[in-house]
């Protein structure tokens, strides 16, 4: 099932991530939005968003991480930044050669190409040695992980004893979900090439599994609900839907199934959550 799964979001990236950045920018992740602050820009809303989780991961502090790894990097958004903000060395990784390519292209445009670097790989089994990382980056790419425990295990052996893993992922509400909750979720999983999500309590149990510590968990579902809302708007304008219509049925299928996210953030089945653990030291 990785194999296939793995082929399927290779797929859906290699054909969507032009499209994405010629409408929506190199941040392919949801925006913050404070209380009423709906509608202040989407772009804005997405570089809040990569600001407040740093801020509340505390990253940073009191030492600034200097080998990154942004993993699921997406067209190198957040690897960009982070290089920016701590003077890193950033390794991003996707299961896209499309978006692997890109974001090269654009970490060498940005004057960034010796410092953050790109390549092609499998979350679930990355080929980097233990203990070289001294903080895992993982903005919204934990929902499309088939082996959520194998994942954060990764996160672990990866890590520098001491070492931050940040997540922020999709989930789903607490507790038992009922068949109608569960049938919109697989609509989700159809059209976003997801195995499933979970609850972000179940997150913290896994990462406790594995052998996180000082572990941190939150919510931010009300702040980043109202993106959903701007780019439905921004889909339906008319300039995009040449380049919609190109980029093939997944594409399309994923532009048409926005209002399941928005429904399921209305009705609390959707959730965001972010989770905080560090490797103990030796």
């Amino acid at each position: 099932m990785t194999s296939a799964l793995n082929q399927r979001i290779r797929n859906f990236y290699d054909a969507s991530s032009g499209l994405w950045e010629q409408v929506w920018g190199e941040h392919m992740h949801h925006g913050y939005y404070e209380a009423g602050q709906a509608g202040k820009g989407r772009r804005q809303a997405q570089i809040a968003l990569i600001d407040k989780v740093i801020e509340w991961g505390q990253i940073g502090d009191p030492q600034p991480p200097k080998q990154i790894l942004d993993l699921g990097c997406g067209i190198g958004g957040s690897s960009l930044v982070l290089a920016q903000r701590f003077g890193a060395q950033v390794t991003g990784i996707t299961l896209s050669p499309v978006q692997a390519q890109r974001a090269q292209e654009r970490a060498k445009a940005a004057g960034f190409s010796s410092q953050v670097q790109f390549q092609v790989a499998d979350a679930l089994h990355m080929p980097f040695a233990s203990d070289t990382f001294d903080l895992v980056w993982s903005l919204e790419s934990g929902e499309h992980m088939p082996d959520k425990r194998q994942f954060l295990a990764e996160c672990w052996r990866v890590l520098q004893p001491g070492g931050q893993v940040m997540v922020v992922t999709w989930c789903h509400r607490e507790g038992s979900l009922s068949p109608q909750e569960q049938r919109h979720l697989q609509k989700i999983y159809d059209v976003y090439c997801l195995p499933y999500v979970i609850s972000l309590s179940e997150y913290v149990h896994l990462a406790e599994q594995v052998g996180f510590g000082q572990i941190r968990q939150t919510d931010w579902s009300e702040r980043v609900a109202p993106f959903w809302d701007e780019v439905i708007t921004s889909a339906l304008d008319w300039r995009w839907i040449p380049g919609l219509l190109r980029s093939g049925w997944g594409t399309l299928r994923a532009a048409l199934g926005l209002g399941l996210m928005r429904r399921g953030y209305a009705s609390g089945l959707v959730r965001f959550g972010l989770l905080s653990g560090f490797k103990p030291e030796r």
